[in-house]
């Protein structure tokens, strides 16, 4: 793959709403240990979330994350859905994903940067300077 980004859009079932809303997945080789989800609101603006790219494969075997941010298969109702849950002060969100979508989006991600070699791709320098400037 010739690029440091991927991207991924589809539509989810999010809390369960008969209409689905446009997701986005993202991932940058610069930041090699995270991934992104976003959602549009019906006012075009995009929510985001990030969270560790170790969570989400892990997600799509077993339940995954004690946080704000869960992912677990639904083996229970869809072998084909991933169940994605975020929690923050403000609010709860069940999100159902395609199971298939997200394993090619893992998939390449691990072209940008192979799993295991995360640090090789990460800037520690840069990334201290950026905290400590603030």
């Amino acid at each position: 793959m010739n690029t440091d980004a991927v991207t991924q859009s589809q539509f989810v079932s999010l809390n369960g709403s008969a209409q689905p809303v446009l997701s986005r997945l993202s991932y940058l080789g610069g930041e090699p240990f995270a991934v992104n989800i976003a959602f549009r609101t019906d006012r075009g603006r995009w929510v985001e979330w990030t969270f560790s790219r170790d969570l989400l494969v892990t997600g799509l075997s077993e339940p995954a994350g004690i946080g704000d941010v869960r992912v677990r298969p639904d083996l229970a109702a869809d072998e084909s859905i991933l169940i994605l849950e975020i929690e923050s002060p403000d609010g709860y969100a069940l999100v159902e994903i395609e199971r298939e979508d997200v394993e090619r989006f893992v998939a390449a991600t691990s072209e940008v940067v192979p799993f295991g070699a995360e640090s090789d791709s990460f800037d520690i320098d840069a990334f201290i300077a950026e905290i400590t400037s603030v």
